[in-house]
């Protein structure tokens, strides 16, 4: 059973407290002594003075100024017996007396048995220099000794003994201002995990309650009251909504309904009689407690060296190589006790619940809010994509209904039109029939019907429900949450924390500067420093951009030199399908292109901006954010606005073709338009980056490990079993990936989120398989954050940051890219023109002829004509080709027709339209529909009143005690006032008689 509060147990002999609970002390210091500016810049990063804690709980009974105590590290020899095994039974996250609990825990490099070090457990200041001394006069002293061996190799040896030492120094050193705080410590050295040691660290009931009021934690209260949401027909609604969908719901027990909720405020310890601290084992969990000490962790500082260290300073400089909270407890097997990571894997991370809502609650509780915020958005753009799914299944299906009755791909397919094409590119192609095309027409239609303008408009309108419907998601789980009143105030307190990189330049910049910089000027990197990094950011993404494009042009060049040489072959297979099979393999191509670059562009943005060395860990955040979005966007979608906008623009006409890099002639769109091939390439790089990039790699990559892990270990599977079992938590943890942000995670969705909504229209089935890939995708991250990654510190935020604007922007643009793509890409445009200025009965009868220009063969450049122009069996003089222009027998031969600018005015018109429509109508809904849900609105306020109410209580019973004891002191007489209760030693008895 967890004890956090320590008042009457003895504690561990690394174990301390002591002048940290003191008012003003300043626990954070390695050093009590120096300039008035040092002490400054060394105390807490908040000004407060620690409020004295009441007396039960400074554990008071217990001498905490003996020497031993002070500078002993607990003995290794305490945790393990002879055999090496455990002697607490108790595997679970405890200390080895196995009551209070491991909230942090801190690995390292532990010193080799060979090694020539000296094993050192003091504390103290005045044993630093002394241990220096010894420890390189030892070495001095050795090295005569070994005249055998390499001097090189010597003095590496001698380098790296140097380093370890250091390390340790500043682990000690470290230690001990963490025992300033009042945190409790033990070392664990003897592990299963060879060379790795284990740093323990349990918060104490006083640091936890310290920590929380400077934290500005909200508490539950005693204080409860009923919830509402809306009027009586909206519960009614409410209520018969869970009923129907009880099933989906995760069984997961709460302790009171959720129509009951607790009156939440910032926890006091002056208050403390506010809060229900019953149990305080559970009033902080275990979420709370690791990143109270996470806190404190961030908050203490090293300063003996050169320069002050903090945690991550020691982490960057491998003094302890990883630091972590760790899990509840096991998730398999027979003795595995009930907990909330095993509950999180039976209800959420198993595939078998795929159909179920997830438990946003116990998410949260788990992982904290910023985590829970993502499972939420997730979920909420999952169910979102239903519907999407549904309409554009229909649009679909719609599109294979009519294909029958599609009378432009029924005059395609007529062979007694007999309609000779021009060839396809120089003297490899000869002339073609119309015909041939059939099945391409008869596809496009599947896409490029009638029924597509419709599905982009209800796309435009869904990405903007989608974004208000998460809006009041979110806004309902900030008051769930106890979200409402965190602002501003409190992320500024959690920016403060500045980077290790950041720190160590600003240290080289004050050695620098050591003797021209007045000593009360605060030493800050400026845009001047970080000018050269900025240049090299600017320079690399625009070479990095480059390189994408030239990797297009690349596929460009393969798309048509593939071409020629399958008509130049000799197979009738190769030659029986040469338009699939190019857009196949290039599809392919551009997939595998687009996954490496991703890896590398990744890689490649972390660099950039590190080099940029951003101050705090959110403006790192947000500098990775934008550059890896950047050019993961421009990579992704390169090929397929290429294929939208560009290809079959640029080509020419039969006699005039454009020609790139020589002889190669720029490619055209099959008659039937550029949107088949679009649509190919959106299904292979959506389906492909799925499987391959975010479920295969997430999936294959830690088994792999796994699978690699288990080759190099001698146990076979039983034995490892048995060592599994034996392992404590901390141990089993260290095995586990680090947590590296959710970024990943949200860039993936993000990329989703454009193919969704930016090309719809050529593609009405990417909402189907976007939704398909969610319902794996959710369980995958699921699987992955609960049992292979380290468990995360709980981070505060009560919303997701600058993805919410990625999404907006991108929902703006995709109405744009979407009016381009139906008016300039697909057909729509032509076929009303034609049908309302055109067509002689009002039909699209004639419309293929009406799209197809004429050329004479005789006009051909000499060295372009076909090498076999009788590959028909006939002698062809007149062939024709997709383009609007006038006939060679006109007074302007292959001029641009009328018809085409008639149908370019139709297009623009099209898409001025077309798009303010659609955002008058997303603006509207945005308008109609409020951010805040009326009902959370009405809590919050209620809220409100119920805590002024509360505190008006309060004050008016203290004023009645007090009025109560002043009544009494004063008609007290002196033999009762010797036998009242003592007082503070602060305040003199009075002994006052009422006469």
């Amino acid at each position: 059973m967890e004890r956090q509060d320590d008042g009457d147990e003895p504690v561990a002999s690394s174990s301390r407290h002591n002048s940290a609970e003191e008012p003003g002390s300043p626990p954070l210091d390695c050093e009590h002594s120096g300039s008035p500016q040092q002490e400054e810049s060394n105390t807490m990063r908040r000004n407060d003075n620690y409020l004295p804690v009441p007396g039960e709980e400074k554990n008071l009974d217990v001498d905490f100024n003996t020497t031993t105590r002070r500078n002993e590290s607990i003995p290794m020899k305490s945790l393990y017996g002879d055999d090496g095994s455990p002697l607490s039974p108790r595997l679970g996250p405890y200390f080895s007396d196995g009551r209070r609990r491991v909230d942090y825990v801190l690995a390292y490099q532990i010193q080799k048995p060979n090694s020539i070090r000296r094993q050192s457990s003091r504390f103290g200041e005045t044993n630093f220099i002394r241990r220096l001394r010894r420890s390189l006069s030892m070495r001095s002293s050795r090295a005569p000794l070994q005249p055998k061996e390499d001097p090189e190799i010597a003095a590496q040896d001698h380098r790296t003994d140097y380093h370890e030492d250091d390390k340790r120094f500043r682990r000690e050193e470290f230690e001990e201002n963490l025992l300033e705080t009042g945190l409790e410590l033990e070392k664990d050295e003897g592990t299963k995990i060879p060379g790795i040691g284990f740093l323990k660290i349990h918060a104490p009931w006083n640091v936890l309650c310290r920590e929380a009021e400077f934290m500005k934690l909200k508490m539950p209260t005693k204080k409860f009251y009923d919830v509402k949401q809306g009027s009586n027909v909206v519960e009614k609604i409410r209520l018969f909504i869970h009923k129907v969908t009880a099933p989906l719901h995760p069984k997961v027990d709460a302790n009171r309904p959720q129509s009951i909720k607790s009156l939440s405020h910032p926890f006091s310890r002056e208050k403390q009689h506010l809060f229900d601290l019953s149990d305080r084992d559970k009033f902080f969990d275990s979420k709370t407690r690791s990143s109270i000490v996470y806190e404190v962790l961030k908050r203490t500082r090293c300063t003996r060296a050169k320069y002050s260290m903090g945690i991550t300073s020691l982490l960057a400089n491998g003094v302890y190589t990883s630091a972590y909270p760790l899990h509840d407890g096991d998730i398999e097997g027979v003795n595995a006790e009930p907990n909330d990571r095993k509950l999180l894997y039976e209800e959420w991370a198993s595939y078998s619940v795929f159909y179920k809502y997830q438990p946003i609650g116990l998410i949260r509780k788990y992982f904290g809010e910023k985590v829970g915020l993502y499972f939420a958005w997730l979920g909420v753009y999952t169910q979102m994509l239903i519907p999407a799914a549904i309409v554009g299944v229909i649009v679909f299906l719609y599109g294979c209904a009519t294909v029958d009755d599609n009378i432009p791909s029924m005059e395609i397919c007529d062979a007694r039109n007999n309609i000779t094409m021009c060839p396809l590119c120089d003297r490899a192609c000869s002339y073609w029939k119309l015909v041939t095309a059939c099945g391409t027409a008869r596809a496009s239609h599947l896409f490029d019907n009638p029924a597509t303008v419709f599905f982009s408009i209800f796309m435009a309108l869904w990405a903007v429900l989608f974004m208000e419907h998460w809006k009041r998601r979110q806004m309902r789980l900030n008051y769930i949450w106890d979200l409402t009143g965190f602002g501003e105030e409190e992320e500024e307190e959690h920016k403060d924390h500045n980077r290790a990189e950041y720190e160590f330049r600003v240290m080289q910049k004050t050695l620098k500067k050591e003797h021209a910089t007045p000593k009360d000027e605060k030493v800050k990197l400026t845009c001047t420093d970080r000018l050269p990094a900025y240049l090299t950011t600017v320079v690399v993404m625009c070479f990095l951009i480059t390189v994408t494009f030239a990797m297009v042009f690349g596929v460009i060049l393969y798309r048509i030199s593939i071409k020629a040489a399958l008509h130049m072959s000799t197979y009738p297979a190769a030659r029986s399908n040469i338009r699939a099979t190019v857009k196949t393999t290039a599809a392919i191509i551009n997939l595998i292109i687009i996954i490496v670059l991703d890896e590398i562009y990744a890689a490649i943005a972390r660099w950039l901006t590190t080099l940029e060395v951003p101050k705090t860990e959110k403006s790192f955040e947000e500098r990775l954010i934008f550059k890896t979005f950047i050019l993961k966007f421009v990579n992704a979608f390169t090929p397929i606005v290429y294929l939208a906008f560009f290809r079959g623009r640029l080509v020419g006409r039969p006699g005039n073709y454009l020609y790139v890099v020589g002889s190669y002639r720029m490619e055209e769109c099959a008659h039937a338009g550029c949107l088949m091939e679009l649509c190919i390439q959106l299904c292979i790089t959506m389906l492909g980056k799925q499987l391959i990039q975010n479920n295969l790699f997430e999936i294959g990559i830690p088994k792999l490990k796994k699978l690699l892990r288990k080759r190099k270990s001698d146990l076979d599977s039983k034995q490892e079993e048995e060592l599994n079992k034996s392992m404590q938590r901390h141990e089993k943890d260290h095995f586990l990936g680090p947590f590296v942000g959710l970024s990943p995670e949200y860039m993936e969705m993000i990329i989703q989120f454009g193919m969704v909504t930016l090309f719809v229209a050529s593609f009405p089935l990417a909402p189907l398989f976007a939704l398909l890939n969610n319902i794996i995708e959710i369980r995958l991250d699921a699987k992955k954050f609960v049992m292979e990654l380290r468990r995360p510190i709980a981070v505060k935020a009560k919303d997701i940051g600058i993805w919410y604007n990625l999404l907006r922007g991108l929902s703006k643009v995709a109405v744009i890219v979407n009016a381009f793509v139906i008016s300039f890409t697909s057909d729509f445009i032509p076929r009303l023109v034609y049908q309302y200025m055109y067509s002689p009965d009002g039909s699209m009868h004639g419309f293929i002829n009406h799209t197809l220009s004429y050329f004479n063969v005789t006009d051909f450049t000499p060295g372009t004509e076909p090498l076999q122009p009788m590959h028909l069996g006939y002698k062809v003089e007149m062939c024709r080709y997709k383009d609007y222009r006038e006939p060679p027998w006109s007074s302007t031969p292959y001029e641009l027709s009328k018809e085409f600018w008639a149908i370019l005015a139709a297009r623009l018109a099209f898409v001025i339209v077309f798009q303010n429509v659609v955002m008058l109508m997303s603006d509207f809904v945005d308008w109609l529909i409020p951010d805040i849900p009326k009902d959370i609105s009405l809590q919050i306020h209620k809220e409100k009143i119920m805590m002024v109410e509360l505190f008006m209580k309060e004050e008016q019973g203290k004023r009645l005690a007090a009025r109560d004891n002043h009544n009494q002191d004063n008609c007290t007489s002196p033999s009762s006032a010797n036998e009242s209760p003592p007082q503070p030693r602060s305040r003199p008895v009075s002994h006052t008689n009422c006469y």
